[in-house]
């Protein structure tokens, strides 16, 4: 440790040492939370003495240090995301007294992490749940797609380990449940690789089976690069298309709420929703947020949306923060979850998010069951275009697999590794099949829309 030492002194004794005096100096700040503070905080120390003059970055909030200091960080709500409240506890580096107290809503930084600047005091410490089974991914199902292409923008800039984990979760229920091409999503992610601060490291595989990553990074979580892909997507969606946009990382409110990156400037949510306001007229919008103060982007993603059908679901209001998880948070996991019929790990969901019994679960149900099992520190909230937007959905699945189970035992005499491999040849075949199905399905559900809404007279869509 580097520290200030007036040379007219002479030696000094075992308690004077740089090493005692931050032992003095953690003491005591353990000593005022339990005087203080009424729920336990988990406090680090920056062993490097910051300069007179220096200026700590806690996000948007500039803190001045007075005087030469050996700070002291309390984080106050260690399970939720950022922001939430913290203290910067600034103290005398010569004789070890507090000489201020700062409130703040970030620490010193979410993406550069400090050999210097290390936990000392943690009672409060994520839960590490064991992957109960290897799951295998639900490969019995048969997407079966809707009209037009789905696109995705999955964003997470100052990523922790459980926002990376939620981008993978939502990238491979869109590919492996839903079908959709993997050339269609577009991963923002942290330094624009499979990677986020804190542990743990060396990035291993996914938490939710044990399996290695399945996802292509495009780019980092920036605003900049988000804006790239927007003005990608301009020159490729048709009026029938479907986009998702899932926020994740850390979110900060000052006069208004905002999405934190990986480096660069935040996100406001004016620019935002301007932003994607900027794309061709398509057919629906899904955007489902995590961060912290998310709320504060929904009515003005609603006013800005040029889909046809929208829909902004939220994990917290615009005033308030969101939980986190050990490996997931758990509002983004549990709507995916439900468009996924399971969780991570396979396992049975607590109900079924299809309470329309139509075998398809639609983006205001995917929210609806999200709020049911929510966390209690979470406050979900949710916006739509019109009901239609609400109805909006990833696609339909459809279990064809125990059909094709049934003739392959009784009727195909060839071994099992020639029948999977024939099925996959003719794969196209079938998708082009159940399309047609769908198409008639579709058709059958206008019609009736029209004549319930003739027969009731009234003008709004009427849910079939």
């Amino acid at each position: 440790m580097s520290e200030p030492r007036d040379p007219k002194q002479g030696g000094s004794g075992r308690g004077d040492r740089p090493q005692g005096r931050l032992e003095r100096i953690q003491s005591d700040a353990r000593l005022r939370l339990a005087f203080e503070r009424q729920q336990p905080s988990n406090l680090w120390i920056e062993s490097e003495v910051l300069r007179r003059g220096h200026t700590i970055e806690a996000q948007h909030q500039q803190i001045e240090v007075e005087r030469d200091t050996v700070m002291v960080f309390a984080d106050d709500a260690p399970l939720a995301n950022w922001g939430h409240p913290c203290r910067y506890l600034l103290y005398e580096p010569e004789n070890g007294e507090l000489y201020k107290t700062v409130d703040a809503q970030f620490p010193p930084s979410l993406t550069d992490e400090r050999e210097t600047f290390k936990p000392f005091h943690e009672p409060i410490k994520w839960a590490k749940p064991e992957i109960l089974w290897p799951i295998a991914w639900p490969w019995w199902k048969w997407p079966w797609r809707l009209k037009g292409e789905g696109y995705a923008i999955l964003f997470s800039g100052a990523s922790n380990n459980r926002h990376t984990n939620d981008l993978e979760f939502l990238y491979r229920v869109l590919v492996n449940d839903y079908g959709w091409d993997e050339d269609n999503i577009y991963v923002l992610n942290y330094n624009g690789n499979i990677d986020y601060a804190g542990g743990p490291h060396p990035v291993g595989s996914w938490p939710g089976d044990g399996s290695a990553y399945q996802m292509t990074v495009n780019g980092a979580g920036t605003k900049s690069e988000f804006e790239n892909v927007i003005d990608e997507l301009k020159g490729r969606l048709q009026p029938e298309d479907r986009l998702v946009i899932h926020t994740n990382n850390h979110g900060g409110r000052d006069s208004d709420s905002y999405l934190c990156t990986y480096s660069g400037p935040s996100y406001y949510p004016d620019d935002f929703a301007a932003k994607v306001g900027e794309l061709p007229s398509f057919g629906c919008l899904i955007v489902m947020m995590e961060q912290c103060f998310a709320g504060g982007f929904n009515q003005r993603i609603i006013d800005n949306s040029p889909a046809t059908n929208t829909s902004v679901a939220s994990a917290a209001i615009a005033t308030q923060t969101s939980i986190g998880g050990p490996n997931f948070d758990p509002f983004a996991r549990d709507w995916i979850a439900a468009m996924h019929k399971a969780n991570p790990d396979g396992s049975g969901l607590s109900s079924n998010p299809d309470t329309s019994g139509d075998g398809r679960v639609s983006s205001k149900e995917a929210y609806a069951y999200a709020d049911l099992v929510q966390d209690p520190w979470d406050t979900p909230n949710y916006s739509e275009s019109s009901t239609a937007g609400g109805r909006c959905r990833l696609g339909t699945t459809w279990y064809l697999w125990p059909l094709v189970y049934l003739y392959l035992e009784r009727r195909w005499r060839r071994p099992w590794p020639e029948a999977i491999e024939r099925i996959e040849e003719i794969q196209p075949d079938l998708m082009e099949l159940l399309e047609t199905d769908l198409e008639r399905r579709e058709k059958i559900e206008h019609e009736l829309e029209e004549r319930l809404k003739e027969a009731l007279g009234v003008e709004e869509e009427v849910r079939v």
